[in-house]
């Protein structure tokens, strides 16, 4: 009996939920020999599995499966941008990712522009105030994950049910529903796009981590020009509102005058005019950390842009200007701002923008979630993608000789294996067999990389690796294993090692007698 699509998407949708993406993946690669037909739910459980395992040329050659089918809802059409969306972030492909957030942008104004036209057509034939396009607009019909599934319910089928059922329809309903749950809990896990009437947007979440991403690879260029064409498609109601200024106030916040300054700079290369609120808190941060040279050059950029500075930036001038003993300085500019009748009561935008994020009150906005992003968050190496990537091709096509050289390479880069890697270079001697002593050598640097490092063992890589001395006969390193995933916690499938013991070890040791071992062979086993 082999399995239908239903029981397949019920596996792989587990292995998706306890994470073990791996193992998933090792099911897809079943499936032309099984002979399971795809659907639309297969579709995007494949596209989660790909993305969470770092294989970016998969999901691309899915995204064309994916457009041409017309079956898709339109949850699950957001859940596979947010995949393509979340791999392109992993592998630092910072150019793919923005192009995606504006092409969605820029649709989304189109069909805006398209609805308003068409309301105002329906209106002026007098046919009432409803849209002739209604809810359903776009081409994916919507479906919330709250909605989607409901709980199971059924009762428990008894033995007279069961005989009768000789189709196994009752038990096919059941694992439908089963399925559907196990779907909704996947579906809660979009975050970085939403649909509005069918047509995809970006979620704050999805600004907040491309900005960081900029940041972290000192790209303030192509930053400002992101967050500028997002602002004309998104049209924000003043300039001092947009994306890029409160991207500037945050980096003033954290200290990062430079960028701040490169990013106001870029600013105004476009032809943007921004307020005096932006100029002055830059200004002040830098006479606070005692850069005069940088203050007076952003005072020159501020009166070429026709910038008027408040009564608080010249007084900050003037403070700085006195501590370093430029009393000629501090008179000048004291004169320049009683000839520009600049009165008392300065700006207090920034102010106001800080303490709104800070204080809890409404909503919290782009700059308070930015600010809690880069605080909390880690860098991420995405280099380790792109390795895992190649290794896991020369290991799946049984080329173990090039996967070595690419995990060599990987070392001399500076780039450190984690889980993914051991796990596809294990299986990969798995595969063409016989290969235990190099198991043995990963198992030791593993060991070592994790008593050094925070890597962690997860239960597919310690499976794996117990898999392969079982069937080897490397014994004393399997208690290792076991030792591991006890301490861990991590279950272990007794009855598969056993079976594999009996299935090649029964008759290992009938009838033989021990094998003499000099004491340097001993040091030489158990240095493995």
């Amino acid at each position: 009996m082999k399995p239908n699509t239903t029981a397949f998407n019920i596996a792989l949708a587990g292995c998706l939920m306890f994470g073990t993406t791996r193992k998933a993946e090792q099911l897809l690669d079943m499936m032309p020999r099984v002979g399971v037909k795809t659907d639309a739910n297969l579709l995007i459980l494949m596209a989660q599995i790909y993305e969470r395992n770092g294989r970016r040329d998969e999901l691309r050659k899915l995204q064309r499966y994916i457009d041409e089918s017309p079956n898709l809802s339109d949850i699950q059409f957001r859940q596979f941008y947010n995949c393509l969306l979340t791999c392109h972030l992993k592998f630092r492909d910072l150019d793919s990712a923005s192009n995606m957030v504006l092409e969605m942008l820029r649709k989304a104004k189109e069909a805006r522009n398209s609805l308003a036209l068409a309301t105002l057509v329906f209106d002026t034939a007098g046919r009432g105030n409803k849209s002739p396009l209604g809810s359903g607009f776009g081409s994916r019909k919507s479906t919330s994950s709250g909605e989607s599934y409901g709980h199971i319910s059924s009762p428990l089928v008894s033995y007279e049910e069961f005989s009768m059922d000789r189709n196994f329809l009752k038990h096919e309903a059941e694992a439908k529903e089963v399925l559907g749950v196990v779907l909704a809990k996947l579906q809660s896990q979009v975050e970085l796009i939403t649909t509005d009437r069918g047509i995809l947007q970006p979620t704050e979440k999805i600004f907040v981590k491309l900005v960081k991403s900029f940041l972290e690879a000192d790209k303030t260029k192509d930053l400002a020009e992101f967050l500028i064409k997002a602002d004309k498609e998104d049209s924000p109601a003043s300039n001092d509102d947009s994306a890029l200024v409160h991207v500037i106030n945050l980096c003033i916040s954290l200290g990062w005058l430079d960028k701040a300054h490169d990013l106001l700079d870029e600013m105004y290369l476009a032809g943007v005019r921004t307020f005096s609120s932006v100029y002055s808190s830059l200004l002040k941060a830098y006479c606070e950390a005692n850069q005069a040279g940088n203050a007076a050059s952003l005072l020159r950029d501020a009166r070429k842009g026709g910038i008027q500075l408040d009564s608080s930036s010249y007084e900050a001038l003037i403070q700085s200007r006195v501590l370093q003993n430029d009393t000629q300085g501090a008179l000048h500019l004291y004169q320049e701002m009683k000839e520009a009748k600049i009165p008392r009561a300065g700006h207090q935008e920034f102010e106001r923008l800080v303490n709104e994020c800070a204080g809890g009150g409404g909503e919290p906005r782009l700059m308070a979630k930015l600010l809690q992003e880069i605080k909390e968050g880690q860098t991420m190496d995405s280099g380790v993608h792109d390795w895992n990537s190649i290794i896991h091709f020369f290991c799946k096509k049984r080329l173990m000789q090039d996967a070595e050289k690419a995990l060599t390479k990987m070392r001399s880069l500076g780039h450190a294996p984690n889980a993914q890697t051991f796990h596809s270079m294990v299986t990969g001697y798995a595969a063409i067999g016989g290969k235990y002593i190099e198991v043995t050598e990963l198992w030791g640097e593993m060991k070592s990389i994790a008593s050094a490092t925070s890597m962690k063992f997860d239960q597919e890589l310690l499976d794996s690796v117990l898999y392969t001395f079982v069937r080897g006969g490397f014994f004393s390193r399997a208690n290792e294993v076991v030792e591991i995933m006890e301490k861990g916690k991590v279950f272990i499938d007794k009855y598969k090692y056993r079976t594999l013991f009996l299935k090649y070890h029964r008759t290992s040791y009938k009838g033989k007698a021990p094998k003499f071992q000099t004491e340097s062979q001993l040091k030489k086993r158990k240095q493995l």
